[in-house]
């Protein structure tokens, strides 16, 4: 499987840990009643912003179609719609749960709690044939998919402008819509409720191939070892590695009870730096671990000057003990503690 609003920058002092924020988004309310049919002509999505042009995984290079998103929520569902630039649309996968990404396809993840743990992920392509599944820990942790489980409830539409599997003309783009039902997915969150006024993690990937023609049908593009020429990941909120199963880069998604003409503004919260700063260490000490085979039990062997965010030093502590690691950080704007294991898995110890 392949499948961060606020001033940054030199703010984040973590030497060659810094990284660029997540993205975030506002997904507003809709009291309107939203047909599943791929086209996002109600009112309520005409009023919904767009999200920033995908970047390519890495975040350093414009992809070569153009793809964006919208959001909107409201009782019963989390609506999900995307367009994407595409001169060749084709699929072949129909069954559901197979790999999609082996066509091309849209991707969607969904950590609600944050903590790269117990996230969700559902691919669509262009037959709007479906893959959705549960990772109980990171996928880099070896966390397993957990295929049979589903979205129940889900609906998802796809449509064309252009034509499907037809390579005798030049397509636009293909649409998707999705409504993910609240039921299934607070399923995954600590308290179990919609998270309105309050933020969850989310990202989104499309996964392009170049493409072969064989007597009119398309598959994926083979090199002259033929091995499968490597896809593009294009993402909404840059990874800065090729793997999306890195939750703590994912965006934020902020669900305003808000009408999306009022126009709320959403800052990451200070403690979510803290939430960054901690993941960087978590990496660093994963790096410790291959070059040493032990885990790094002081700071200083980490990074080499201190550690702070937005104007505030951090004191990070390591904890090692039989079965792996802990660092803990009092957040200087909070007073609240956290915590990261070895898995990767975050805690806040005082609520």
């Amino acid at each position: 499987m392949k499948s961060i609003l606020a001033i940054f920058g030199s703010l984040f002092c973590i030497n060659a840990f810094a990284q660029e924020p997540p993205r975030s988004y506002v997904s507003y309310k809709t009291s309107e009643e939203i047909v599943i049919d791929g086209k996002a002509d109600e009112a309520s999505w005409k009023e919904a912003k767009w999200t920033a042009d995908f970047i390519d995984i890495e975040g350093d290079k414009v992809p070569k179609y153009k793809t964006n998103a919208k959001m909107l929520w409201d009782d019963q569902y989390f609506y999900i719609y995307a367009k994407l630039e595409e001169p060749h649309i084709w699929g072949t996968l129909k069954q559901r749960d197979t790999v999609i990404f082996y066509n091309n396809d849209f991707e969607v993840f969904i950590d609600p709690d944050g903590d790269t743990q117990k996230y969700m992920e559902f691919e669509v392509n262009a037959l709007n044939t479906v893959w959705d599944l549960m990772l109980i820990e990171a996928y880099r942790e070896g966390g397993p998919a957990i295929d049979h489980w589903d979205i129940n409830g889900i609906k998802s539409a796809v449509n064309i402008e252009g034509t499907l599997n037809d390579a005798s003309d030049k397509d636009q783009y293909w649409e998707v819509e999705i409504a993910m039902p609240w039921d299934a997915l607070t399923e995954a969150s600590a308290n179990g409720k919609i998270p309105q006024n309050d933020f969850w993690r989310v990202n989104f990937s499309r996964v392009n191939w170049n493409h072969d023609l064989k007597d009119g049908r398309y598959s994926r593009k083979k090199g002259e070892n033929g091995q499968y020429l490597p896809e593009y990941n294009w993402v909404w909120s840059p990874q800065g590695v090729i793997n999306m199963h890195e939750p703590e880069h994912w965006g934020y998604v902020f669900f305003s009870d808000k009408k999306a003409s009022e126009n709320i503004e959403f800052q990451i919260p200070e403690d979510e730096h803290i939430r960054w700063a901690m993941y960087s260490l978590y990496r660093a000490q994963k790096n410790y671990y291959s070059k040493h085979q032990k885990w790094a039990n002081t700071v200083d062997k980490l990074q080499d000057s201190p550690i702070s965010v937005l104007n505030k030093e951090l004191n990070p502590k390591i904890e090692v003990h039989s079965s792996g690691y802990n660092i803990s950080i009092e957040s200087p704007f909070s007073g609240e503690k956290y915590l990261i294991k070895e898995d990767g898995s975050f805690i806040q110890l005082t609520k």
